[in-house]
């Protein structure tokens, strides 16, 4: 009889002992997963933010040019010397090409070489101006972005603000190899700085959806929920929110109450939350 009760002991301390390990087996597997997610989260908010920044320049470029029609050599003041600006005019038609430093270009907190050439057919009557660009060889923090896209441009909505419709198709590649694509709609209202003629005054309010794409399949779907403030001397949103669909779960992105931080807070659509380090 005590050699039963001792082979049960025995057998009742395995039983505990396996679901020991296999709970924290899980825990560290559960730990784990949710890792890679907010990583994958940070590095899709990472390209939301340079795609912002990329609209920042390309817009500005575009409003120097065009208040500048007389006099072609003007660049706009927000760009550093290491940006050089060349139009090339032929009749209505305009070439722009932006060339970054290759050795590197720092611009509000980030890198930039290569560069980006846009075109677009100049009709100052024109209630709305298609603009197409194209990325040549171009990095920004060492992230190679490959594609094209174009934008509308609208010289007034319904609020009476100039808009801007985003058109995107651009491939990211990070320097570890990691690759994604990304496709979609983003609209910029700019409802601050318009016509002031200073750059760094510029608010812009972004709303749209689009959906990133990661080489391991991973998948994500973005719907702004309460539109996105860019201002363009933050690297990063100061305020607004995303709903995120991703493979395996889904959330709410909340970039703030208009700091201009590096913090974003997730919440998962299970209620929990986590914090999210922009870079």
């Amino acid at each position: 009889m005590k050699h039963l009760t001792k082979i049960s002991r025995t057998f009742f301390l395995l039983v505990l002992a396996t679901f020991f390990i296999t709970s924290c087996s899980n825990e560290d597997s559960e730990a784990l997963e949710t890792n890679q997610d907010t990583t994958e989260l940070a590095k899709v908010a990472e390209i939301d933010n340079i795609d912002s920044a990329i609209g920042d320049i390309i817009i500005d470029v575009y409003e120097t040019e065009e208040s500048s029609s007389a006099n072609r050599t003007m660049q706009p003041p927000s760009l550093p010397s290491c940006v050089t600006v060349t139009v090339v005019a032929q009749q209505n038609f305009r070439e722009i090409t932006i060339d970054f430093d290759p050795n590197g270009c720092l611009i509000n907190g980030r890198t930039y070489s290569g560069q980006l050439v846009a075109t677009y057919t100049r009709d100052p009557q024109a209630q709305q101006i298609l603009i197409n660009y194209t990325t040549n060889n171009f990095f920004v923090n060492n992230i190679n972005l490959i594609g094209n896209r174009t934008i509308l441009r609208e010289l007034s909505n319904t609020n009476g603000n100039p808009q801007f419709t985003h058109t995107l198709n651009l491939t990211i590649i990070w320097p570890n190899g990691q690759q994604a694509s990304r496709t979609g709609t983003k609209v910029r209202e700019w409802i601050q700085g318009f016509g002031s003629g200073v750059w760094n005054d510029n608010v812009f309010s972004i709303t749209g959806n689009w959906n990133t794409n990661f080489v391991n399949g991973n998948s994500h779907s973005y719907t702004v929920n309460s539109a996105l403030i860019r201002e363009v001397t933050c690297p990063h949103f100061v305020s607004g929110s995303v709903d995120v669909q991703r493979t395996n779960f889904g959330g709410n992105l909340d970039f703030g109450n208009g700091t201009c931080d590096n913090v974003a807070l997730f919440t998962f659509n299970n209620g929990t939350t986590t914090t999210i380090t922009l870079n």
